[in-house]
């Protein structure tokens, strides 16, 4: 009687599924929660706040105002969790824990603040130990990826191997048994191999193991958001931002970057809750809504319901007076960092490389150039010494101008699907980058630089 009782529990039970093949898309999105985790621990929020914002590049070209540029940043992590959180939503979907198979509507109830932040510590004794445990799981799936890689090509050869032989063919290799026997013998080795990885990484856990510590990490970051953000959004005014008449002057934002607050995705709780009524939905009032930190929502008043896909907002927010709105902060950041190497290497840049150059330019950037030179022929023809000071002038410029241009093209790579896979370092933000930089700003810095270098080569082959 037992042994039937204990058959037909066992029966009962659902085997839990494997995630097999999904692993490498788990393992990347464990990369993505490692990164962000990293990304708001004190070192990197003091670089953020003491080195970064503060930078020449920065403040000069993007904002001089801490509030709007920490807004900026809180509301691209916060994108960069939903996204995540998306993922586990969707791996969740599979899972037969029940708490896990709706785990869209948990984040949905922490953004609404119906659960106690205080819980999710960042800096709790055990949360050290679920990082070390996901990133030694995604090592050993970023080896079982690159082992699978690697065995596809032997298979590939072997195929090869037998269809020469099978038309005939006499030359295909100098010593056919030999090779035969050794490429017979790496097959079986990386099979072996391959299925050892396959073992200890992800590919054998369950989904609700793995997602079961992804969503704990999701939930984890999101305080963490929340408390690093908060204490500096909250001594912001740019609210007020219904306003018409408001002249700016109480206002830490840029007129221009109004937008972007407009759908932030700030709640102040409590004390601000009034204001903030008519931008987006508040909690209800209970006895959870005493932690008296700040969460973040999002403005379209749509936590309910998950979404499918990235709409990045973030990046979209960026207005026509801006680098980024006007769809030139990679083109931009190329001439930069052209320019730079120009600088520094001319021998190496050519008649080619130099035309190349002018022709990514804009019609009414090449127009500025030209009436520019013009002007620096003149007033050589009329004595002035052209070259004197330019060397110096344009390596000035390029030291707080490079910086942003890097970043930018670091942001693009880093958000690129290919090149990020299974990378858990911390990204670059927005902020750092040319996108978000005043278009006019960035123009006249960048004719300064190739003014420079036209000015400085012609000199010199003088």
């Amino acid at each position: 009687m037992v042994v039937a009782t204990m058959a037909w529990r066992h029966k009962a039970v659902p085997r839990a599924e494997v995630l097999g093949i999904l692993a490498f898309d788990a393992g990347k999105t464990m990369c993505h929660l490692i990164s962000l985790y990293h990304s708001l621990s004190d070192k990197e929020i003091t670089k953020l706040r003491k080195e970064v914002i503060n930078s020449k590049g920065v403040t000069y070209l993007n904002s001089q105002h801490e509030c709007f540029l920490l807004n900026l940043a809180a509301a691209e992590r916060l994108e960069e969790l939903d996204t995540a959180a998306d993922t586990v939503s969707r791996f969740g979907r599979k899972c037969s824990d029940p708490s896990l198979s709706r785990f869209d509507l948990v984040y949905a109830d922490l953004k609404l603040g119906l659960i106690d932040l205080r819980k999710l510590s960042y800096g709790a004794r055990n949360t050290p130990k679920i990082i070390s445990k996901m990133e030694k799981f995604v090592s050993s799936t970023r080896s079982l990826y690159f082992a699978m890689e690697y065995m596809a090509e032997l298979e590939a050869s072997d195929k090869k191997r037998q269809r020469l032989k099978t038309v005939g063919a006499t030359n295909y290799n100098s010593n056919p048994k030999q090779n035969m026997e050794y490429l017979n013998e790496q097959i079986a080795y990386h099979r072996k191999q391959v299925q050892q990885y396959k073992e200890v990484s992800l590919w054998s856990q369950t989904l609700d193991k793995t997602v079961g510590i992804m969503a704990k990490l999701v939930c984890i970051v999101y305080a963490r958001i929340c408390s690093v953000f908060g204490g500096y959004i909250s001594n912001c005014n740019c609210y007020e931002i219904n306003d018409v008449d408001n002249n700016n002057n109480n206002c830490c934002c840029l007129l221009e970057h109004r937008e972007l607050y407009k759908k932030n995705y700030c709640l102040y709780e409590e004390s601000l809750q009034k204001r903030v009524t008519r931008s987006g939905p508040i909690p209800k009032a209970s006895n959870n809504n005493k932690t008296g930190v700040i969460r973040f929502l999002n403005r379209d008043g749509e936590v309910d319901r998950p979404k499918s896909s990235v709409n990045n907002r973030v990046l979209r927010l960026a207005p026509p007076s801006t680098v980024g709105g006007a769809g030139l902060a990679v083109r931009y950041a190329e001439v930069i960092l052209s320019a730079e190497q120009w600088l520094h290497a001319p021998a190496t840049v050519g008649q080619d490389a130099r035309e190349g150059l002018y022709e990514m330019l804009p019609d009414r950037l090449r127009q500025k150039v030209a009436a520019k030179l013009r002007g620096r022929w003149r007033r050589e023809e009329e004595g002035e010494a052209l070259s004197e000071g330019w060397r110096d002038a344009v390596e000035e410029m390029l030291e707080w101008l490079s910086p942003v241009a890097q970043d930018t093209m670091r942001w693009q790579v880093e958000r690129s699907m290919e090149t990020g896979r299974f990378e858990a370092k911390t990204t670059a933000l927005l902020l750092q980058t040319l996108h978000y930089s005043d278009l006019e700003k960035a123009e006249a810095a960048i004719v300064e630089v190739l003014v420079g270098l036209s000015c400085i080569y012609w000199c010199e082959r003088r």
